[in-house]
């Protein structure tokens, strides 16, 4: 059984699923135990132009993880001449994880979220356990950011709504938990594309891709 010496980060992220879109958002504070070593750090990961993934744990995990996603979904599109589900992609990443759980476990926890027919919402933790969720969180925070999730969440919620939602629970385990800070990414994932917002206190910078 492998001793987990890596660097580890705790942090938190969500996801939210509408009617249209995917909204996935993370604090930007990555921490090794006590040390905030680094305050700006991108913690969602695009797989594909329409799929993307928040990941929390040891960082050197998530970091091959999110490669061999990018690896495996590029190869599964050349190979069928299609491109992959969110669906093929969430089930890949959660067998990697169990096939690996008895040997050297990855220690982390996903969000992975896209739209390719519809909006899809995938919640993966460390054992392998795949779900498809209509709102999810994960890493130190969560408890804090599920309870508002859990509170004000509405799948007919607007657009703006849901973003504010999403900044809301994030921005509440930054006021209550010490590994998570900075400030807050989001992410939104439709039909038409996809924008990325980085909110650093009170500061707002819109990116569309």
């Amino acid at each position: 059984m492998r001793k987990y010496k890596g660097v580890e980060s705790k942090t938190t992220t969500v996801g939210i699923k509408l009617r249209d879109y995917v909204i996935l958002a993370a604090d930007k504070r990555a921490t090794a135990g006590l040390y905030v070593a680094h305050k700006y750090v991108d913690k969602i990961i695009f797989i594909k132009d329409y799929a993307a993934i928040t990941m929390s744990g040891l960082v050197a995990d998530a970091q091959y993880l999110t490669e061999i996603a990018k690896y495996i979904s590029s190869d599964m599109e050349l190979s069928i001449g299609v491109r992959p589900s969110i669906r093929s992609i969430a089930s890949y990443v959660s067998l990697l994880l169990s096939i690996y759980l008895r040997y050297i476990p990855f220690v982390v926890q996903a969000v992975l979220g896209g739209y390719d027919s519809a909006p899809r919402l995938y919640y993966i933790d460390m054992l392998g356990t795949l779900s498809e969720e209509d709102y999810a969180a994960t890493g130190s925070g969560s408890p804090i950011a599920i309870g508002i999730l859990e509170q004000y969440y509405d799948k007919n919620m607007e657009l703006s709504e849901a973003k504010k939602l999403a900044v809301s629970a994030v921005k509440s385990a930054i006021e209550r938990d010490a590994w998570t800070g900075t400030g807050v990414d989001v992410v939104t994932i439709g039909s038409k594309g996809v924008t990325k917002e980085t909110i650093l206190f009170s500061k707002v910078h819109a990116v569309k891709q």
